[in-house]
């Protein structure tokens, strides 16, 4: 029989881990809402198509790394490798689009078959911004000063670098990928097999590539910079000159690219040197044929995604849990005297651990290993006077608190003890 064990590439978030996963969520959930952005949430399997359509029948993530399977129905299914197409699918759905501009935060797990490695697991999670319905490149900066201020607000953007491209419009696209095309056709025996084979459907994704050799062939292949109209290189200026104007820093990367036809104009990545080889914990772009591909009116549109698990590594160490309050009951006839007791002090606004069973001893040994802050005891020699002990746990202090119906007396040391 097979060990009790996650499945590859899972991982179990225990408390700790979740800790950090929610202050990454909330955190960005909080500044999203500054920026009016409202939280969607689309289920976490799709009808194969709202995928494979717009990320293309061909390409990696379709091919290799889509959990895809059929379901009793009959009907494929996979397992969202991305959130994108499920946010334009939801808009579609629901008739939304008749409401752009449409401003969308989300939150949740994503699947993809990749080898696990640090950061990078086949069930990960991602927050993410969508801006659908605005062609000025004001959506751009917006969506790059919300992933910027969210890494303010989580202690990190000083350990990132926002690297920033322009794609430019299909024209323009068009042309440079003529260009690579022409230019990686003539050193396809340098590339690796991943690259010729993105030479045949896409050869951008040849800049992207990780592979030292293709690396070393990118280094002399044309820059896009060259194959731009007016019109992009104006786009891009807005953009640059809406972050200067926000203080926002940037590096241009001639080789940053989005491989998909859909992206067009801005690509940005906020990147750090601190997680090794997977350092882009923000990436986006603006997307504007995406909407017409899945079957909706032509609508521009613009976002970025960010893995929770990678930024959840560079956050520091949050607030644990309130220390809570042990009830500690002695003998039977405290029991129901100490469970009426515990939820007085929890609609009271404290947080309480019930001491279930076991000698007092075995009781209190619990509530040193919760971190308790203190400890409320009932028993025999407390009840016929109407009291309970009250023992400060951290200096070993204690001394009796009369029960009125209210509590008063006991939660006022009690909120003195845990402030």
């Amino acid at each position: 029989m097979r060990p009790l064990q996650p499945v590859r590439g899972t991982q179990d978030l225990l408390p700790e881990a979740v800790r950090r996963h929610r202050q990454v969520s909330a955190t960005a959930r909080a500044v999203a809402e500054l920026y009016c952005f409202a939280e969607i949430a689309t289920p976490i399997f799709e009808y194969t198509e709202v995928f494979s359509r717009p990320i293309g029948e061909t390409s990696d993530i379709v091919t290799k790394e889509m959990y895809t399977f059929v379901d009793r129905g009959g009907d494929e299914i996979t397992l969202r490798p991305e959130n994108t197409a499920g946010v334009v699918r939801a808009m579609l759905s629901n008739g939304l689009i008749q409401n752009a501009p449409l401003k969308f935060f989300y939150s949740g797990p994503m699947f993809r078959y990749e080898r696990p490695q640090k950061g990078r697991l086949r069930q990960f999670h991602q927050i993410g911004v969508e801006i659908i319905g605005v062609a000025q490149p004001q959506a751009d900066i917006e969506v790059i000063a919300l992933g910027s201020r969210i890494l303010d607000a989580l202690a990190v953007r000083g350990r990132t670098v926002l690297e920033l491209n322009t794609l430019g419009d299909p024209e323009s696209r068009a042309l440079y990928r003529d260009a690579l095309s022409s230019y990686f056709s003539r050193r396809i025996s340098e590339l690796s097999e991943d690259s010729r084979r993105r030479l045949e459907r896409n050869p951008l994704r040849i800049l992207d590539s990780k592979e030292e050799s293709d690396q070393r062939v990118s280094l002399e292949a044309p820059v896009f910079d060259d194959y731009l109209n007016s019109y992009s290189r104006d786009f891009f200026a807005r953009v640059r000159d809406g972050l200067d104007r926000l203080s926002i820093p940037y590096q241009v990367n001639s080789r940053l690219v989005r491989g998909l036809d859909y992206y067009t104009h801005t690509a940005f990545e906020f990147v750090t040197s601190d997680l090794g080889a997977q350092g882009t914990v923000i990436g986006g772009g603006r997307y504007d044929g995406l909407v017409e591909l899945m079957g909706g009116p032509a609508a521009p549109g613009v976002g970025w995604a960010a893995g929770i698990e990678r930024l959840a590594m560079l956050v520091a160490e949050p607030p644990g849990p309130l220390r809570p309050i042990a009830v500690v009951p002695i003998g039977e006839a405290a029991e129901p005297i100490a469970l009426t007791l515990t939820e007085v002090l929890r609609n009271n606004g404290c947080a309480v651990d019930f001491g279930y069973s076991g000698s007092v001893a075995r009781r209190m040994r619990r509530a040193n290993r919760i971190n308790a802050r203190a400890a409320v005891l009932i028993g025999e020699n407390e009840i016929p006077r109407n009291v309970v002990t009250l023992r400060d746990l951290d200096s070993g202090e204690q001394l009796e608190v009369p029960m009125d119906p209210n509590m008063s007396e006991l939660r006022v040391r009690l909120a003195n003890l845990v402030s």
